[in-house]
């Protein structure tokens, strides 16, 4: 099995909810072909380098995951059906130099994962200092 990345632009019409189902539906089409998800990062809605089909912006989510090579074309057909997705870019990890750099994405993208639960208490505080400032 060979490591790879997949970052995908979902459409920022989209609500939160129907955001996250077309995240798990792009995790659902990984998995039914036989892929092992690693890791995932959120990027959240960013603005574009230019508009794709009229949209500014986007919901960017990357995920890494080890998967057959023969299961890439697969996967690759059904992200461009899908068309919640502006645009997907999928990126293979094949020297032992880019498996390292895999390795640390990987890593990466689990402590931001674990991160944020920590810092919601500070942003539950925020409000008690806007009113202190006033």
């Amino acid at each position: 099995m060979r490591n790879y990345e997949n970052l995908v632009i979902v459409k920022p019409t989209l609500t939160a909810e129907e955001i996250q189902a077309a995240v798990k539906n792009v995790e659902e089409i990984i998995t039914s072909n036989g892929g092992e998800i690693a890791a995932t990062d959120a990027m959240g809605m960013r603005k574009l380098a230019y508009p794709i089909e009229k949209n500014e912006r986007g919901y960017y989510h990357v995920i890494y995951y080890s998967v057959e090579p023969s299961a890439i074309a697969e996967i690759e057909r059904r992200f461009r059906i899908n068309e919640d997705l502006l645009r997907f870019v999928t990126i293979k990890y094949a020297t032992n130099r880019e498996v390292t750099a895999w390795n640390g994405l990987v890593e990466k993208a689990k402590k931001a994962a674990a991160t944020p639960a920590k810092e919601e208490t500070p942003a539950e505080e925020a409000p008690a200092t806007e009113a202190a400032a006033e």
